[in-house]
């Protein structure tokens, strides 16, 4: 590189910038730094790329700028000689992602005096050592309580949940313990009506018809097709006419369970044929005991399978037992989150999916978008109160996963809506709302998924709208 490649002492002892350095370390800066020049309207830097270079104006205007919610803003606009941008974060290393944290624009012809990211590390830590291990302080410090804040936020959100979650676990184990009581005595009347129909007034092949007959009354109990009210109880009458006409006691009793499993007259006149007249309350009160029998047990099988899916659904919206990055599906994590707000909805909330089945699986912090599901969710249900309807979206835009939560309450009001994503502002009641929510959520889409958050609302309706890159590449803290 030539002499004129690069700027000399005097035009550095000018900048601001390095007016405290002595001339051994504004030599050192000329020898190691070089000038570059960039036309009107040329981009300096993008915000996103790597950060390779620190860039201090000599001569020129420039605008530095940065994406939000999807649109270009201005942060300033300078002809200040010294005025700096670039690899300001270079000192710290492998600490921070090292990427442009904003964009730099010439607006009329301008000069540059560039220094290597490395460079100018070296330069920050060999020259100013104590004001090295404040900056690193300060760094780390701020980044441990932002971790803690979220991670604090989470244990919040997933304590307001767990109410609702252990309500929801509490009726299907009840209703599991209930069915195995009755189950039990059901089982033991069963024995006992075995050795009433077995005690020799049966001969070997009535016995064996029977046995047929009640295996085909457990395949009708699995294929029972669910009655209406109305319909279940004219089946209900039909049958018990049916039973007193044969002179089975209690028929109205048995009539209920036997039309649960499926079963009707047209079949248990196929059972009188197999049994005789004689036999048939037995057999009848026999079937009505295995019809029990089975629905009880696919009730319980029902119970425990709620269970289950509930207790899936908890891991994972916790992600407890998952890796912290990895590929997921979008649709299981906006599923689990909206199990755990099952018992948090308002019966005259109406739930709405409508989800794209055919996008693609996502690399992402699977966690923390359940919070970011959480909190956006709540917002929802706050703003609509008691009555309204709740729409979680998905779709695809190009290179990026589209997830919508879209409420029907009143709006947010203009003169409010710039400020909804700044830490601690909040327009719930003191003690309802930290605030942190949304610039939580903010700070998980947008720096660490390089994703973006928007909103959009009037009067009626609003959405907000996360998008997230498919191929999107992790960012640490």
């Amino acid at each position: 590189m030539s002499s004129a490649d690069r700027p000399t002492v005097a035009q550095l002892r000018t900048l601001f910038l390095f007016e405290s350095l002595d001339d051994g370390k504004i030599a050192w800066l000329a020898e190691h730094g070089r000038l570059e020049t960039r036309a009107a309207g040329a981009a300096v830097y993008t915000e996103g790329e790597p950060a390779t270079c620190l860039y201090v104006l000599l001569d020129g205007t420039v605008t530095m700028s940065r994406r939000v919610h999807g649109d270009e803003v201005e942060i300033i606009r300078t002809s200040q000689r010294g005025a700096y941008g670039g690899a300001t974060q270079a000192y710290l290393g492998d600490q921070v992602p090292q990427v442009y944290i904003n964009s730099l624009r010439a607006l009329d012809d301008s000069t540059f005096m560039v220094l290597p990211a490395e460079t100018f590390a070296h330069a920050v830590r060999s020259w100013f050592p104590m004001a090295m291990h404040l900056l690193e302080g300060l760094f780390i410090g701020m980044r441990d309580t932002n971790t803690r804040v979220g991670e604090r936020e989470r244990l919040l959100a997933l304590g307001s949940l767990s109410a609702g979650l252990t309500h929801e676990l509490n009726n299907p184990a009840g209703a599991a313990v209930r069915a195995t009581a009755v189950l039990r005595e059901r089982v033991a009347a069963m024995r006992h009506k075995l050795a009433m129909i077995a005690d020799g007034r049966l001969d070997g092949r009535a016995l064996h018809r029977l046995v047929a007959l009640q295996e085909e009354a457990v395949r009708r109990v699995a294929d029972a097709p669910a009655l209406s009210p109305l319909a279940a109880s004219d089946a209900e009458d039909e049958l018990a006419d049916w039973l007193d006409e044969r002179d089975v006691t209690g028929g109205w009793d048995l009539a209920p369970t036997l039309v649960a499993g499926g079963l009707d007259a047209a079949w248990l006149t196929g059972v009188e044929s197999a049994v005789g007249a004689a036999d048939l309350e037995n057999a009848v009160r026999w079937l009505t005991y295995t019809v029990d029998t089975e629905l009880l047990m696919k009730e319980i099988d029902e119970a425990v399978g709620r269970i289950s899916g509930l207790v899936g659904a908890a891991k994972q919206y916790s992600q407890l037992d998952r890796a912290p990055y990895q590929v997921v599906d979008v649709h299981e994590l906006l599923d689990a989150t909206l199990v755990m707000f099952r018992a948090k909805i308002p019966s005259g909330v109406r739930l709405v999916r409508e989800y794209d089945r055919d996008l693609p699986t996502v690399p992402a912090y699977a966690a923390e978008l359940n919070q970011v599901w959480t909190n956006l969710i709540d917002n929802a249900l706050g703003a609509m109160g008691d009555a309204g309807t709740l729409t979680v979206r998905t779709a695809r835009d190009g290179n990026l996963l589209v997830v919508e939560v879209v409420d029907t309450g009143p709006g947010i009001p203009p003169e409010v809506r710039p400020r909804i994503f700044e830490p601690f502002f909040t327009t719930k009641p003191v003690g309802d709302g930290t605030g942190l929510g949304l610039d939580i959520s903010y700070r998980i889409v947008v720096n660490k998924h390089h994703g973006d958050i928007r909103v959009e609302s009037v009067p009626g309706s609003t959405t907000f709208r996360v998008l997230l890159p498919l191929t999107a590449t992790p960012t640490a803290g």
